[in-house]
């Protein structure tokens, strides 16, 4: 598992964090996210393409939409995605952002995970947020 660096393949054409072809999930503590992770790599996924995400790195992609001059109406609802992420860094949070190219490895990774105690889940597609946890 490598720490958070924002690219820009993880952002929209409008500048906001869109991580394409990735699951985005939390977990209430690091301890919980780390468990996460050995669960994964039990069960053969490649860790070293997974990316920890600390509370405070949450709230830096969260303040990216603080920088919209201009609220205007979006097709989707990246900003309340945005928000919840933060809402929930701000109570300690952690995440993990996984590579995910189709339905089929995100349902293993659901299925891998279903036990491992995620506040949040959020696989972002093409031009689709899809909530996985709610």
């Amino acid at each position: 598992m490598k720490a958070f660096h924002l690219e820009p393949r993880m952002m929209s054409l409008m500048g906001d964090f869109y991580p394409t072809g990735h699951v985005f999930l939390m977990f209430p503590s690091e301890a919980h996210a780390r468990k996460a992770e050995s669960l994964l790599a039990h069960d053969g996924i490649d860790c070293e393409s997974i990316c920890f995400l600390r509370p405070q790195d949450i709230l830096e992609l969260v303040h990216m939409f603080d920088l919209h001059d201009v609220k205007l109406p979006t097709v989707g609802y990246e900003e309340n995605t945005a928000r919840h992420f933060g809402e929930l860094a701000r109570d300690g949070h952690h995440a993990l952002l996984v590579p995910c190219r189709n339905a089929k490895v995100c349902d293993r990774l659901m299925e891998d995970l279903r036990e491992a105690g995620m506040s949040c889940a959020v696989r972002y597609r093409h031009f689709v947020i899809e909530d996985l946890v709610t």
